[in-house]
């Protein structure tokens, strides 16, 4: 059942952008009176569910749930439809139309990919607001796997600034340290002093190269202040809610998360905890059950943040989030294709973009995974690649600036080796997700 909502999510997410994005280079086309042969949701590859005309086009619904397309008269588009391209071109053909109208008609795809997710952010903004974990109540700092050390940083670091940007969420600290091109100037407070220092280039990308390296990057360490005090052992010890456990015997600790494997290796006897109570320091010797336990419940150490828009604020925070969405992925992909930095390992296909939707259906959730894909897909669509609207964008472009039109020719050859480059990619990322399941 979790297989199916994420898979639904899936396919209703890819149709609607695909939808929008070809609704896009429809209207667009429409608008200079080019025709517009076909405009179909899921590809129709044999036979088609269902179709109907309206004046020169067809509309339908294929079978195969993987997008859809639309087929504008005289395009040297992936239908390859070489027929129409040897009789000599009409007026109503995108072929007869200026360059500038062209172009316009190729970025409308990219351009309503980006509207859209400019309109479902401030959705978003104005539905729920935007929750974040303050990076200022991480009041001892974080703790750091073995590769975020070899970078630099230490346990119980404070984060302060990144490349010069002061860190409000904890969300920002992994993704701008791993995912920036160059070096990384960061700043922290460590043992209650400023520090700042550089991550160079060459350091990144050998913790890049190993994903292995990302899991417990970077957590924040979460002090032990006890809620509420549950067993009468515990009470007899001495213990109350408020106080903050610092030490267990001659070890001085902190960080909670590690009190599971310290209690644990003292199961059934007693230790002295150090105990801060108010402006007092004491030391108090408690009864560990036999499973590990003090008898005492944590307080929860960070509470999201939410930030409430009205109508109108909402638009600038739904455009704030797009730019910021935009920024990151292009850095992300910079990086992708840079082998040295071994971030093409994570590519991922179908089962991976699948996977980033929830188990059971949460309508946040799935709009902010829509607008995250509908901006992967704008960006990858502008990629000059052939065959895709960056790659006929790039041939209009020339056009342009040269006046000189490539011809039907060149065109034909580079939409073959443009599909074929992204036939490859499609096996590359997909391939990837069949290894991981194995790996």
């Amino acid at each position: 059942m979790d297989i199916l909502i994420k898979a639904l999510q899936f396919f209703l997410s890819l149709t609607l952008l695909v939808t929008v994005h070809e609704f896009g280079h429809f209207i667009v086309a429409r608008l200079f009176k080019i025709r517009v042969d076909k405009f179909y949701i899921f590809f129709d590859w044999g036979f088609s569910l269902f179709k109907f005309r309206r004046g020169d086009t067809e509309y339908g619904m294929g079978w195969l749930p993987l997008g859809g397309y639309c087929k504008i008269a005289g395009m040297v588009d992936e239908s390859m439809d070489k027929e129409q391209l040897a009789q000599a071109p009409q007026d109503w053909e995108y072929r007869s139309k200026p360059a500038w109208q062209r172009f316009f008609v190729l970025i409308a795809g990219v351009t309503m990919n980006v509207l859209l997710a400019f309109v479902i952010y401030c959705g978003i903004a104005y539905s729920w607001g935007t929750s974040y974990i303050a990076n200022e109540d991480a009041v001892l700092g974080y703790k750091f796997n073995n590769a975020a050390q070899e970078l630099g940083l230490r346990t119980g670091d404070k984060i302060v600034t990144i490349n010069g940007e002061k860190i409000e969420d904890m969300a920002d600290i992994f993704p701008n340290i791993i995912l920036t091109d160059g070096s990384v100037a960061v700043e922290v407070v460590r043992d209650g002093e400023p520090y700042a220092f550089t991550i160079d280039e060459e350091k990144l990308n050998a913790i890049r190269s190993n994903t292995d390296n990302f899991k417990g990057f970077c957590s924040p360490r979460i002090p032990f202040d006890i809620e509420s005090v549950q067993s009468e052992t515990a009470r007899q010890a001495g213990l109350s809610a408020g106080d903050r456990i610092i030490g267990i015997d001659s070890i001085a600790e902190e960080n909670f998360i590690e009190y599971d494997t310290l209690l644990k290796a003292r199961s059934g006897k007693d230790a002295v905890l150090t105990i801060i109570r108010q402006d007092s320091t004491l030391q108090l010797t408690v009864p560990i059950s036999a499973d590990g336990k003090i008898g005492v419940s944590v307080a929860t150490p960070f509470e999201p943040r939410t930030r409430t828009y009205t109508f109108w604020e909402s638009i600038p925070a739904g455009w704030n989030l797009t730019v910021s969405t935009i920024d990151n992925y292009w850095q992300q992909l910079k990086l992708i294709f840079q082998p040295k930095t071994g971030l093409y390992k994570q590519v991922g296909g179908f089962i991976a973009i699948a996977n980033i939707f929830p188990d059971e259906w949460d309508w946040h959730r799935f709009w902010s995974m829509t607008a995250f894909l509908s901006i992967i897909l704008a960006i990858m669509n502008i990629i000059p690649i052939p065959g895709l609207d960056g790659g006929h964008t790039l041939f209009t472009l020339y056009e342009m600036v040269t006046r000189r039109k490539v011809s039907d020719r060149v065109l034909e050859i580079a939409q073959y080796v443009g599909l074929l480059l992204i036939l490859a990619l499609v096996l590359f990322a997909n391939g990837n997700d069949i290894y991981r399941l194995f790996k």
